[in-house]
């Protein structure tokens, strides 16, 4: 078996599936018992000031069929009292010596709050803190989380707050609800984080009830926005990820989160530069147990790959991911159809025909109606092959280049050295 082990900024645990901060980690009895299921770690539910949440404060978006293909909530940081969650840290570290325990804190933008919390945490022996400026809701409106986390010189002056007593590692968790996410991220490692987490989740609205024409979930009548997590939005936080992990101003471990509900979201994410994962909507959804699964698979892909540990996976497609100007403009593929395997359900002609480049034909022969693409008029944008119900039906073929590769960006460089000389030669002829 591989090594699953990982070190992420000086936190160790036996495997890189963590609990992320929310109601699974509400209390000791939860963390326990899902350190007994097999978690390598998990972030506390968030420490500060003891709110009152409301009722209700889940909803879930379903789609085609899927249960919880995402998820909305309006719950905010912990409702406990800190002595209660510091008493329960230091137990379950205890019975737990080789599990994660991160405490995520959420204070007022004040050196005082910060520093006096990071003392309190740290004295029950924590493993890490995580600063929680992601927070999309309640908390918001009250200066705290995505309110501090949109703006990079508080998400840097924080940081340094806390690095000024912290004598763990510090993890920044990032809002998403930003235009550049690496903004904060640099200024998070400005004020000397040494980790960075993302995503929290995403503002959200998970629907209006169309009987009652509440919002769903309502309060007593009357809603607000919340955040937004589950499996819709692993490709928002895949980016998000790979985005940090390609600047060379970030330069930080990663700790994933989005989405994530099994070993192959999580090599996603380790691919794409995390060192390790947290997980949310999937254990409320299926419960603890599902970490056994996640361990397994991601054993049997590492030994499939040949690879002794899972640090070997870490980062591995970020050089591959770029802008698109550096895309290759003379790459070409093509469909093709397998006509052995399509069943003519025609979803392929139809969508192409109405939405794309009207390439697939519907042709006949003496064994009866078939598809095939004129590969001429194909610009390989992948449709058919999305649509197809049929596994194997449509084959997205790579052509043998009939020009030299060429981006975008090299064009215009070509371009502009071109009109350079031009214009020296426009001179000259005047002069």
């Amino acid at each position: 078996m591989a090594d699953l082990s990982i070190n992420l900024a000086g936190i160790r645990s036996p495997n890189p599936f963590w609990l992320a901060s929310a109601p699974p980690t509400n209390t000791g009895y939860q963390v326990q018992r899902a350190f007994e299921a097999g978690w390598g770690g998990a972030v506390w539910k968030t420490l500060g000031e003891p709110i009152i949440n409301t009722s209700s404060r889940f909803a879930a978006v379903h789609f085609g069929g899927q249960r919880v293909a995402g998820f909305n909530n309006i719950e905010l940081i912990s409702d406990r009292p800190l002595e209660v969650n510091l008493r329960e840290i230091a137990e379950t570290k205890k019975h737990f010596p080789d599990r994660a325990v991160i405490a995520s804190l959420m204070v007022e933008p004040t050196r005082e709050k910060w520093h006096e919390i990071v003392k309190k945490v740290e004295a029950v022996g924590v493993d890490g803190l995580e600063l929680n400026f992601g927070c999309p809701h309640g908390m918001a409106e009250r200066g705290m989380g995505a309110a501090s986390g949109q703006q990079p010189d508080l998400v840097e002056l924080q940081t340094m707050w806390v690095k000024e007593v912290a004598t763990t590692p510090v993890i920044v968790k990032l809002t998403p609800n930003i235009t550049d996410i690496t903004a904060t991220a640099r200024a998070a490692v400005r004020g000397g984080a040494d980790a960075i987490s993302l995503i929290n989740t995403i503002n959200s609205l998970a629907g209006v009830d169309l009987d009652s024409w509440n919002t769903v979930p309502h309060v007593g009548g009357k809603g607000a926005h919340g955040g937004y997590c589950g499996p819709a939005v692993k490709p928002i936080a895949l980016n998000m990820v790979a985005e940090c992990a390609r600047n060379p101003e970030v330069g930080v471990p990663i700790s994933g989160i989005g989405g994530i509900s099994d070993w192959r979201d999580t090599a996603e994410f380790l691919l794409m530069g995390a060192t390790g994962v947290q997980v949310c909507t999937a254990a409320m959804h299926h419960g603890f147990r599902i970490v056994e699964d996640m361990i397994d698979g991601l054993n049997d892909y590492l030994d499939e790959k040949g690879l002794s540990s899972v640090a070997e996976l870490v980062g591995q497609t970020v050089p591959r991911y770029s802008d698109w100007g550096n895309l290759d403009l003379n790459y070409k593929v093509v469909a093709r159809i397998n006509r052995d395997v399509c069943i003519n359900c025609n979803k392929c002609h139809i969508a192409c025909e109405d939405t794309s480049h009207q390439c697939i034909d519907m042709l006949t022969d003496p064994s009866g109606s078939y598809l095939e693409v004129v590969e001429e008029d194909c610009v390989g944008c992948n449709l058919c092959s999305i649509v197809c119900p049929v596994d194997g039906a449509i084959e997205m073929v790579e052509l043998v280049p009939e020009q030299e590769p060429v981006t975008w960006n090299e064009r215009q460089s070509a371009i502009a050295m071109l009109q350079s000389v031009r214009d020296q030669s426009t001179k000259e002829a005047i002069s």
